[in-house]
């Protein structure tokens, strides 16, 4: 009988330990983003601990190529903050934000911009003694594939033993994104390329709202609109690992969320018009204000329907709930059972977003897969707290 206590025992006291290795295997990145630098360098500052990455959200680039600093990186928050990181061993790597196609593709297209544009980041690294740069270049054309690629790989050379960084677009399987898949897509990134240049590859697996056919499909009996459905997640990451290799990839999670208004017609949620990004705190508010429990949707995240007070449906909320309702939903139900009785459409406000549980999901699925750890967007003092407990 001491045997057997004594071997539980010893269960109990490594078991935590194990869970607690396991979850140090992954590396932690966050972007601190420039509109929201107080809160963002004072919650990177007190989680530093937990952090092996800070991108500072800093760099926009003019039309000619020129990364303009939003967000003075000189104040002495983002100094404190980086001599801190330094102390800590904590990578500083900011990030530069382009999302104009048509202008990437001009300067990256000639090679004296593209040199220049090069020198000026390697000049910006070496003068803020930083770790290295992420580059962040969106909505580029396909035309621009191959500038992009060369980009890269002088730029890393111009950079010598500096990190380079690459946020990426989400990309998912042709079947989820296409009802009658195209016989020749063009893609603006070449994964094979950017995987031979790219020290990390940051997928943005996050605002994915109703981009998947298949899971919009799959799951049309209830709202769903959401940040990043841990299903899809998988699907993106799929399909970047046949190109990038695991300890490549950093893996997005969203600290945000949406708000919507959603059309519920007769038999089916028809249409979301977007309101916006709101944080966590935001969420809560308009909880609490319209009387509202948020709970656990399909897509593994956060929700809640209500409707708006001054709408003359207000009046719906009288309405018994539907069996089976799932908890948030119970406006959206009501709604539904309205529409279906007088064929009238009723608009409901939702609002869905990520939280702790949701991004543990994504942390078990970077697990699962060896990723090489986790990018959070973003570190803004408005993120879950309890997120910070997935890390050690």
């Amino acid at each position: 009988m001491k045997k057997i206590f004594a071997t539980l025992a010893l269960i109990t006291i490594m078991a935590p330990i194990s869970n607690v290795s396991a979850a140090s295997d992954l590396e932690v990145g966050g972007w601190i983003p420039y509109w929201q630098d107080t809160m963002g360098t004072a919650s990177a500052s007190k989680h530093l601990n937990k952090l092996d990455t800070i991108y500072p959200f800093a760099f926009e680039v003019s039309s000619v190529g020129i990364p303009l600093d939003k967000a003075d990186l000189s104040e002495d928050k983002w100094q404190d903050l980086f001599d801190e990181a330094r102390d800590e061993g904590v990578d500083v790597v900011p990030s530069i934000l382009w999302n104009d196609g048509a202008e990437i593709h001009k300067v990256l297209s000639n090679p004296t911009w593209r040199r220049l544009h090069i020198e000026i980041i390697a000049r910006y690294v070496e003068a803020g003694d930083f770790d290295g740069i992420n580059i962040d270049y969106e909505s580029k054309l396909s035309d621009t594939k191959d500038h992009f690629s060369l980009f890269l790989k002088e730029l890393k050379a111009r950079l010598d033993d500096k990190l380079l960084t690459c946020t990426v677009e989400a990309r998912m399987p042709p079947e989820n994104r296409w009802r009658d898949v195209p016989a020749n897509i063009e893609y603006a990134n070449d994964y094979k390329e950017m995987a031979k240049y790219c020290d990390a590859v940051e997928l943005m697996t996050y605002d994915q709202q109703r981009a998947d056919l298949l899971l919009n499909d799959a799951k049309k009996g209830e709202p769903y609109i959401p940040v990043a459905d841990v299903d899809w997640v998988e699907s993106v990451l799929k399909l970047a690992l046949k190109d990038f290799s695991a300890n490549q990839i950093m893996l997005g999670v969203p600290t945000y969320g949406r708000k919507w208004t959603m059309t519920v017609a007769p038999e089916w949620y028809k249409e979301y018009k977007g309101n916006g990004a709101i944080n966590l705190p935001d969420a809560k508010e308009w909880a609490e204000d319209n009387d509202v429990t948020p709970g656990e949707n399909v897509a593994g995240e956060k929700s809640y329907t209500f409707f708006d007070p001054k709408s003359p449906f207000k009046i719906l909320d009288v309405l018994p709930v539907p069996d089976g309702t799932r908890v948030g939903f119970e406006a959206a139900a009501k709604a539904l059972l309205f529409a279906n009785l007088t064929k009238m459409e009723v608009p409901v406000e939702l609002v869905w977003y990520s939280d702790a549980d949701a991004i543990g999901d994504k942390v078990d699925l970077a697990k699962q897969y060896g990723l090489k750890g986790i990018a959070i967007f973003k570190v803004d003092g408005e993120e879950d707290r309890d997120i910070w407990k997935l890390f050690k």
